[in-house]
């Protein structure tokens, strides 16, 4: 038993609408156009049941207060710095434009490391969402807790090497460079305030980084765009990403991906081959 037993199998019940705004905002920011039919493009279920904390209840960092009230979903880790490390995905069925959806979130484990950066606290969620014809997205996601930046340490990620990302190996790539506006635009449809991806002073000063941070989701939303324009919307029967170092916005980001039958390796690379985000997937 940890300190945080009485969190685990806690739950969360949000309801929503694919309201067919949103669904056209998210293809704004990304550079698309809707598709022919009324499903949605897979990605989109991050900009469902979001959090709604009124702004008075958000701690310095931009995320909502934690406290260890029975109201409190998640728990209160005293660890200051919040990410998002990883997601496994399950794509059931699309979503369609127009539906009503139910989310049921829940605590699966929390468990406390030792790194080499120090303290961590990993908390895992179990995510369902349901549709009008049933479950249409499951999704295990890990969020990792962190000490703060030592003052004076060493920016977050180094800054770019000589090297240079090497696309040969890969069957296809896609190169975007992550500006303010896409951040920005990103943290609204998904209704994110935290301030490292849009105050910068905050990034450097407070949290380390050398600039704004690319969201973990945004840059897995591109690998799954990527994945989209060579097999076409909601191909996938399944996605898993892992954040290896932040992106940085303002630098280009190389989006690679290689098949191997049913199965498909995809990655987020720095210009100078720093490993940014790494994921596979599998195709329906």
């Amino acid at each position: 038993m940890n300190e945080w037993s009485e969190w685990i199998g806690r739950q969360e019940h949000r309801a929503d609408r694919v309201d067919e705004a949103h669904v056209n905002h998210w293809l704004a920011t990304l550079d698309r156009v809707a598709s022919a039919d009324s499903a949605v493009p897979q990605a989109f279920h991050w900009c469902l049941c979001l959090p709604d904390s009124a702004t008075a209840d958000l701690g310095i960092d931009g995320h909502a207060k934690r406290n260890d009230s029975p109201q409190s979903f998640l728990p209160p880790v005293a660890l200051p710095r919040r990410m998002w490390a990883s997601s496994a995905v399950e794509f059931h069925k699309p979503l369609l434009v127009g539906e009503a959806v139910r989310r049921i979130a829940k605590v699966s484990s929390i468990k406390a490391k030792q790194g080499a950066s120090g303290s961590l606290v990993f908390v895992e969620l179990a995510h369902e969402i349901h549709g009008a014809s049933g479950l249409a997205v499951s999704e295990t996601q890990s969020i990792v807790y962190k000490e703060a930046s030592a003052p004076g340490g060493a920016v977050i990620p180094p800054p770019l090497g000589d090297g240079q990302f090497n696309i040969s190996a890969w069957h296809a790539h896609r190169l975007v460079v992550p500006t303010e506006p896409l951040l920005f635009r990103f943290s609204a449809l998904t209704f994110n305030s935290h301030r490292i991806h849009y105050d910068l002073p905050y990034a450097k000063d407070a949290e380390g980084y050398r600039g704004l941070v690319v969201h973990g989701p945004l840059t897995a939303t591109l690998l799954l765009n990527l994945a989209a324009r060579e097999f076409g919307d909601n191909a996938l029967n399944s996605f898993t990403f892992r954040g290896n170092s932040p992106a940085i916005c303002g630098e280009e980001l190389h989006l690679v991906l290689r098949r191997s039958g049913d199965g498909v390796e995809l990655g987020a690379f720095a210009n100078d081959g720093r490993n940014i985000m790494g994921a596979n997937a599998t195709l329906k």
